[in-house]
């Protein structure tokens, strides 16, 4: 079944402890305006390989990135379903799963393991008051009658499954679930001068986790695994119009292109939305190297204004692409995204 308390825990981080040890986390001391929190955060596989795949964004540019800011702090649940607020890797498109590597949590020197990466963004965070970090995981407390173990406060509180959260091993497929991932984003915002002007720009960097066991391909409903397709990566989002000149609805466009050196048959698939409604594409085939520019007719898939995602999908419902694009990238009507 999935995570039983999923959601988002928003707050200032105050201090920090280095994953060591049999299990290692690196914890995270948090408060809100009222409460303190503990987030616990793997940096190392209980089964083999042990080194995590992770990922740093730290320009993370995504339509989520608006709704988190109006977030009250402390812990707010979050509902496992698109157009919302909660983290999904496969169907959200907050990255490329072929960007992650795999990397070890105790390699011997300075800023080389995972550790490291996952520290010097907090420990910025901790030397910049104005900074606020969001974890997504399963809540756990509180807990009145037991001091946190690491940091010491009463009662304790917090949030873990810092990770992917879905595609599990048979061993952890209990916990498989569809939006409800974990993961860090951190934001920085911008510093002005004593005149006011900004000399260092509003930034948010989001830190991903997963581990190598969890299958890319899973259950839209359970969030299982499932065996994967053969076609990962032939056909890719390359632009898109998400703000046509004149009237949205039956202008829209997709284009798409066949990176891979054979055909691709696009009979049965499909183009989804932020909400998962969907658009079948034409029952042609597209030769290698050759575009196909795809007309919405508004009536399935739409292109939002207020920022997307636009996900591929196969004959067999299997996301072969995805991408998003904020709104601030869509303001500008009639010209065409390029991803």
């Amino acid at each position: 079944m999935p995570l039983n308390r999923y959601g988002v825990l928003k707050g200032r981080p105050i201090s920090t402890r280095i994953g060591g040890g049999s299990s290692p986390h690196y914890q995270i001391h948090i408060v809100d305006n009222t409460t303190d929190y503990r987030i616990a955060i793997n940096v190392k596989s209980k089964l083999s390989p042990s080194e995590l795949l992770y990922l740093v964004v730290d320009d993370f540019k995504h339509p989520i990135v608006k709704e988190l800011a109006t977030l009250s702090f402390g812990f707010n649940k979050l509902a496992n379903e698109p157009g919302g607020s909660a983290l999904d890797y496969i169907r959200g498109n907050l990255f490329k799963s072929q960007d992650m590597r795999p990397l070890a949590h105790d390699i011997p020197g300075p800023d080389n393991d995972l550790n490291d990466k996952i520290h010097a963004y907090v420990e910025r965070a901790i030397n910049d008051e104005h900074a606020e970090i969001y974890a997504f995981g399963e809540r756990w407390g509180p807990e009145p009658h037991h001091k946190d173990k690491y940091f010491g406060f009463l009662p304790g509180n917090g949030i873990h499954d810092i990770h992917m959260n879905q595609g599990n091993s048979p061993g952890y497929a209990k916990d498989d679930g569809v939006w409800q991932d974990g993961g860090l984003i951190i934001h920085y915002p911008a510093i002005l001068d004593e005149d006011g002007l900004e000399y260092w720009p509003d930034q948010w960097v989001a830190i991903f986790l997963a581990f190598q066991s969890q299958s890319w391909h899973t259950d839209d409903m359970t969030g299982h695994a499932i065996s994967g397709s053969s076609q990962d990566g032939c056909m890719r989002i390359a632009a898109a119009l998400v703000n046509p000149k004149g009237e949205d609805p039956g202008h829209e466009t997709v284009t798409l292109i066949n990176a891979s050196p054979v055909p691709t048959d696009l009979t049965g698939w499909m183009l989804a939305d932020r909400n998962k409604k969907r658009s079948p594409l034409p029952s042609q085939v597209v030769l290698p190297g050759e575009a196909l520019r795809v007309q919405l007719d508004g009536t399935g898939a739409q292109l939002s204004n207020k920022g997307g995602i636009i996900t591929l999908l196969d004959n067999q419902g299997m996301k072969i692409d995805g991408v998003s694009y904020t709104r601030e990238a869509a303001m500008r009507r009639g010209w065409t995204l390029v991803f």
